[in-house]
């Protein structure tokens, strides 16, 4: 079986990506992405699969993943339960963890870690006890307290005793054939153009499957509907932008991410996000000092008549970012 290729968004004033979800959850499939992936369980049992490893894990399972190695942690829950919070996720790419290396030579102990990956390293459950704490507050934490976290991590795991490979040492991933098949193929192009105008039918003929035929694969693959897919990543991009650009207008920001209609992107924000794009703003303005004139000077060009209700703090806002990728 041919894994699923994973768009992970790291945002445009991002070094990494920090998340975390629950179970179900649609990236909780058989997939690979070009990103290292450190992985921490924080609840539910189960089986887990890296490239050809398969093993029982449990609550402080740590694992990272190397660039395109396929893996997957499937929860033994009675069917029907939703749990709110099975794991967290720190995703980073080669190319910044190879940038940050040239220009910090104090990282060169995290290589032997990193070559380690490539089969998927396991570390122990003293290491996933440390790690734990620094995990949970890098999901809401801003700013350079980010990058503290992160290197407090890194080094956690260059100082770590006992990791172990998970893969057999003949196996090697594959990922130009993993990206052979059709749904793989419109999932790349949809990373590629994802502030471009496209449609089912275009996705379809890159897929080389009739239109209907590649709406059932695309919903079995990523378990939503292409314009749910396709939504929540224009979302997100449109998140990060609000989060970064504070002089950028809401309508501009609308359009920068794909959407051609403002009452849409209005809509679909509120319903990912769970309050407007001008209250998103709004409350990440809250704590940012000077930044709050920029902020209202956009809202007000931005012609989104949204009303301005009192709400949680920044932090807030950064969880609701760090738990929809």
């Amino acid at each position: 079986m041919k894994p699923d290729l994973e768009l992970v968004q790291i945002g445009r004033a991002e070094s990494f990506k920090a998340w975390e979800h629950g179970f179900p959850f649609r990236t909780a499939r058989w997939h690979f992405h070009p990103e290292y992936e450190l992985h921490h369980v924080v609840s539910t049992s189960g089986r887990y699969f890296v490239g050809d490893f398969i093993g029982n894990f449990a609550p402080g399972n740590l694992v990272l993943t190397g660039p395109n190695l396929p893996h997957n942690w499937v929860s033994h829950v009675a069917p029907g339960t939703d749990v709110p919070l099975r794991g967290r996720v720190l995703q980073f790419s080669e190319q910044f963890i190879r940038d940050a290396t040239r220009l910090l030579p104090e990282l060169a102990s995290f290589a032997t870690v990193l070559e380690l990956s490539r089969r998927g390293a396991i570390f122990t459950a003293e290491t996933g006890a440390r790690v734990g704490p620094l995990f949970a507050e890098l999901i809401v934490a801003a700013d350079a307290r980010r990058i503290e976290l992160f290197m407090a991590i890194v080094g956690a795991l260059s100082r770590a005793q006992g990791v172990q490979p998970l893969t057999s040492a003949a196996y090697h991933p594959d990922p130009s054939g993993f990206l052979a098949t059709g749904i793989n193929e419109a999932l790349a192009f949809i990373g590629r153009n994802l502030t471009q105008p496209f449609n089912e039918t275009d996705l379809a003929a890159i897929s080389r499957l009739s239109p209907s035929g590649f709406s059932r694969s695309f919903r079995r693959h990523t378990g939503m509907s292409l314009s749910q897919y396709v939504n929540r990543l224009r979302i997100n991009l449109a998140s990060q932008t609000l989060m970064n650009e504070a002089s950028t207008s809401i309508t501009d920001i609308c359009f920068a991410s794909g959407f051609t209609n403002l009452s849409n992107f209005n809509r679909q924000f509120l319903r990912q996000k769970g309050m407007s794009p001008s209250r998103f703003r709004s409350l990440l303005a809250e704590n940012a000092g000077g930044d709050d004139e920029a902020a209202d000077d956009a809202e007000e060009r931005s012609r989104d008549s949204t009303s301005r209700s009192a709400g949680p703090p920044r932090r807030e806002a950064a969880r609701l970012a760090a738990t929809a990728p």
